[in-house]
C-alpha cells in the first residue's frame, strides 16, 4: 500500500554536444531517448531522431539555473550526453 501516493517523476538534464547548452529532458521524453542509446549504441552512422525538450537558462535573481517551460525545443538526440548532477 502506497500511502504517500505517486511520487512525480522530474526532468532529466542533458548537454547539447554541439550547441553546448543544457536542456531539460521531461520523463516521458527520457524513455525515448534512453531507447534510442540502447539501439544505437556503438554503431557510427545514427539518424537524426529529434526530441522536445526545455532550455535551462540564468535565473539572476537567485544566479542560479532553471529550466525555461515557456518554449520547447526540438534537439537531435544523437548531439545529447546525460550532464552528471553530482
Amino acid at each position: 500500500m502506497n500511502i504517500l501516493g505517486e511520487k512525480k517523476k522530474a526532468e532529466v538534464i542533458y548537454e547539447h554536444q554541439k550547441l553546448g547548452v543544457l536542456v531539460a529532458v521531461s520523463n516521458e521524453n527520457n524513455s525515448i531517448v534512453r531507447g534510442f542509446f540502447k539501439k544505437y549504441k556503438g554503431k557510427k552512422t545514427q539518424p537524426s531522431d529529434t526530441v522536445e525538450a526545455y532550455k535551462m537558462i540564468v535565473d539572476e535573481e537567485f544566479n542560479s539555473l532553471k529550466i525555461d517551460f515557456s518554449q520547447t525545443f526540438n534537439f537531435a538526440i544523437k548531439d545529447l550526453i546525460v550532464f552528471p548532477l553530482k
